[in-house]
């Protein structure tokens, strides 16, 4: 059981923490374009799959809690510690400023009728937020490969 729950994992990372991660940096490019309706429907897209991201992680606590004795694994193990810490302030990053400005953006571009003025300094802010979350996730990634 404990192969179909780190199979599991690694598949749920790939494919939801991937678009967690990829999708902000194309609503970027929509900005650009003054394209909001996509820039709306990727916040959407971007919101539902930082939440499915939850799943990532309740898959990699039963991993954990099905890891052999001789790992000695626990929450307080400190590369598992530090990979919830970060994933933790990745997601609450995507939630709280990367979604909430990408919706900020797709409703000034409906506004105004399209035109791209990389609306006001929201570009820059989906831009470094999401670029602070992708960094992040890739810090979980190489813990877990790692396990220093």
């Amino acid at each position: 059981m404990d192969i179909v729950f780190n199979v599991l994992h690694v598949v749920a990372a790939v494919f939801i923490i991937g678009p967690m991660a990829i999708l902000p940096m194309t609503a970027m490019r929509a900005v650009r374009a003054g394209n909001g309706a996509q820039v709306a429907t990727l916040a959407k897209s971007t919101y539902l799959f930082s939440l499915l991201s939850l799943v990532v992680a309740v898959l990699g606590f039963g991993v954990m809690g099905m890891a052999p004795d001789e790992y000695n694994l626990s929450f307080t193990t400190p590369w598992i510690l530090w990979s919830v810490i970060l994933y933790v302030v990745a997601l609450g990053l995507s939630l709280f400023l990367v979604v909430p400005t990408m919706r900020k953006a797709a409703e000034a571009l409906k506004g105004n009728g399209g035109l791209a003025s990389k609306e006001s300094g929201r570009y820059p802010a989906i831009a470094a937020g999401s670029g602070v979350v992708s960094l992040l996730l890739l810090a979980v990634v190489v813990l877990m490969v790692w396990k220093p």
